[in-house]
């Protein structure tokens, strides 16, 4: 057996922004794209959602990700986790915490705790929870 813990990201028509996103800001790397039109489910999926993504893979230093756009109706807001982003420089901490803050919203700003230089929770623009720490 061979254990791969996989997190999937499910977005509502927004799946290929935010990989991009996720690729310019945390240097991720898409590795795989197959969209609704190309894919032997083509005919589940409404006309105009052709070009949303069925499946996508994403890695992020190392650990991989699964996307892809839920047909409209079945959405769901996603709650209940956080991906936690341990970092080791405060400058990049910063920078990639403003990143994510960027049309989203911060549920706790970034800021010293009695375990970390930098804490702080972030819901990015895409509906995606992000925990940053900086542990001293």
């Amino acid at each position: 057996m061979n254990l791969n813990p996989c997190i999937g990201l499910f977005f509502d028509g927004q799946c290929e922004a935010a990989l991009r996103f996720y690729e310019r800001c945390m240097g991720a790397k898409i590795e795989f794209m197959l969209r609704w039109g190309e894919s032997p489910m083509a005919q589940d999926a409404p006309a105009n959602w052709k070009e949303k993504v069925l499946h996508a893979r994403l890695v992020i230093d190392g650990i991989a990700f699964t996307g892809g756009d839920a047909i409209p109706g079945t959405y769901q807001t996603p709650q209940g986790y956080s991906i936690l982003l341990s970092l080791d420089d405060l400058d990049e901490t910063q920078r990639l915490f403003d990143a994510l803050a960027a049309n989203g919203t911060v549920r706790i700003p970034l800021q010293e705790s009695f375990w970390a230089r930098r804490f702080g929770e972030v819901k990015d623009q895409f509906g995606i929870s992000w925990t940053l720490n900086l542990e001293k």
